[in-house]
């Protein structure tokens, strides 16, 4: 049996550049070639650092104690958007409300399947695609992450904050909204915390933080998850944290240790940090128990 090839700290931050900045597959696989030191095993490593669609989920789609269903609902300046809902089956009482919002590859199925897990934990959750008024995400991951930056800022902070309006109106709701996201999902997450009155708890998983005039208007309780070895994000903590504390927001900031961006995602053999994400998602689930009644 052939050994596992090694993914070391620098390629995983090539792969985090790639993903994030350049989205040029060709130069990544260039630079992770002169990493590996050969093409044969560039092309073993990728799929490591990469994210599997096809890694089984943790709550299966067809779960038995959970109702879930694709939704249409109004967005900004006219926008559909299209969602993946979730609530536990036979529910007696209206819960919280909890937005899931995606990395930069789209509404997928692991973020269903994330959603999924909220619902399980007693919540109405509802996953939006913001790719919505480009058609929705496509299929092809690397079209996915492209797409984004054909998106508006100012309409996709708009659609955020029409989903959490609808979601607050929701029959099955209790009125009360949180958000947590993941990735380019955490910095929206920051950005709706400072653009809808109604949200009332965000959970912004190694987001980029809003600029200090935007983070003065935050009125949301926070809690922020952060990977040690995120050098690009983390650039960013000292300046929010201290804007936070100087606007008075009720707010709860971890960094894990050994943790990479990107390490609740499941579905990345190599970033994935099965203790940090645990420890986050436990803290994450109390925290939007508490605000959301």
């Amino acid at each position: 049996m052939s050994e596992q090839p090694k993914v070391t700290q620098a390629m995983i931050d090539l792969y985090d550049e790639y993903t994030h900045l350049t989205l040029d597959r060709r130069d990544f696989m260039e630079k992770l070639t002169k990493l590996t030191g050969s093409a044969a095993a560039a092309a073993a490593i990728a799929p490591l650092i990469a994210a599997n669609p096809a890694r089984a989920a943790m709550v299966a789609p067809d779960d038995q104690r959970l109702v879930t269903e694709r939704v249409t609902y109004p967005g900004a300046d006219g926008v559909t958007m299209r969602g993946y809902f979730a609530v536990p089956a036979g529910a007696a009482d209206k819960l919280g409300g909890v937005v899931v919002v995606h990395e930069n590859r789209g509404l997928n199925r692991h973020i269903e399947d994330v959603t999924r897990r909220v619902a399980l934990e007693g919540f109405v959750a509802l996953a939006p695609d913001f790719l919505s008024p480009l058609g929705g995400t496509p299929e092809n991951e690397d079209r996915a992450r492209a797409m984004f930056r054909e998106l508006d800022g100012a309409n996709t902070i708009g659609n955020g904050v029409a989903t959490v309006d609808w979601l607050a109106d929701h029959p099955l709701a209790n009125g009360k909204v949180g958000a947590i996201g993941f990735c380019w999902g955490g910095e929206t997450v920051n950005q709706i915390a400072v653009n809808s009155s109604e949200l009332v708890a965000a959970v912004p998983y190694y987001g980029r933080q809003p600029a200090v005039d935007d983070a003065m208007r935050i009125h949301a309780r926070l809690m922020l998850h952060y990977g040690a070895l995120d050098e690009r994000i983390n650039a960013g903590i000292a300046d929010y944290e201290a804007t936070l504390k100087a606007a008075g927001v009720d707010y709860q900031l971890f960094v894990y240790e050994g943790a990479n961006h990107g390490f609740n995602n499941d579905t990345s053999e190599a970033r994935y940090n099965e203790a940090a994400a645990d420890l986050a998602w436990s803290r994450t689930v109390s925290f939007l128990k508490e605000a959301l009644g």
